[in-house]
């Protein structure tokens, strides 16, 4: 057999948005609205998903579903990854805090959207190995290593915050760092399952939560 060049990557990619596009149509009530928004669609197709997960799972790359990298974590099913950043809409010059690297896919697309990203993870092992293949496909990402639930207090306030796995509750200094204005999208709840819930805090800084769907993560570790 040929082995699989750029071509059929970008294939793979083009397929994997269609798949997507339909989760959207499909969940277009829950969500609010039925259709990627350009700048992230562009970046899915760009970003080269199958080199942020282990590479022997680098063939279903671009399935939709979660993948394992290692350390009990996944790299989110394709849809709901795509949905978390549709729903922080994320902004060229932003600056995002990322709570939970793993391998760095998500910060990948952000800053293929020209965010500016800041990203937090407690696995040395990932901060180190999303930070090289960053870097070496050319995104400047800050990350460093520690507990994401703290934040990044010295990069505060941040315009956006993602957070890539589950919180009982909104960690408060996460709620603190966020700018007046901005938004935070994290999955909130028990072990079994969670509510993917979009965090809005106003001018005056008071919060508001809304619930968009049922989601299962991880567990957010100190």
């Amino acid at each position: 057999m040929k082995p699989i060049t750029e071509k059929h990557l970008a294939v793979l990619r083009r397929h994997m948005v269609e798949i997507i596009d339909m989760h959207f149509d499909l969940a277009s009530e829950e969500i609010g609205k039925d259709t990627l928004g350009p700048g992230l669609r562009q970046a899915l197709l760009t970003v080269p998903r199958h080199l942020f997960v282990p590479q022997p799972l680098a063939a279903v790359a671009y399935q939709d579903t979660p993948l394992p990298i290692g350390f009990d974590k996944t790299v989110s099913q394709p849809f709901i990854g795509a949905l978390m950043l549709d729903l922080l809409d994320v902004t060229p010059g932003a600056r995002i805090l990322e709570v939970g690297t793993g391998l760095g896919f998500q910060a990948a697309v952000m800053a293929e959207m020209g965010a500016q990203v800041y990203s937090v993870d407690v696995v040395e092992e990932f901060t180190e190995a999303a930070g090289t293949l960053l870097s070496a496909l050319g995104y400047t990402v800050s990350i460093r290593t520690g507990d994401g639930s703290r934040g990044w207090a010295e990069h505060a306030p941040f315009d956006a915050i993602l957070l890539t796995a589950a919180a009982a509750e909104i960690p408060e200094a996460l709620v603190e760092q966020l700018e007046p204005g901005g938004r935070m999208v994290a999955p909130i709840g028990g072990q079994d399952i969670q509510q993917l819930s979009v965090i809005d805090k106003d001018a005056a800084g008071a919060i508001s939560t809304r619930q968009v769907m049922p989601a299962r993560f991880t567990q957010l570790e100190a």
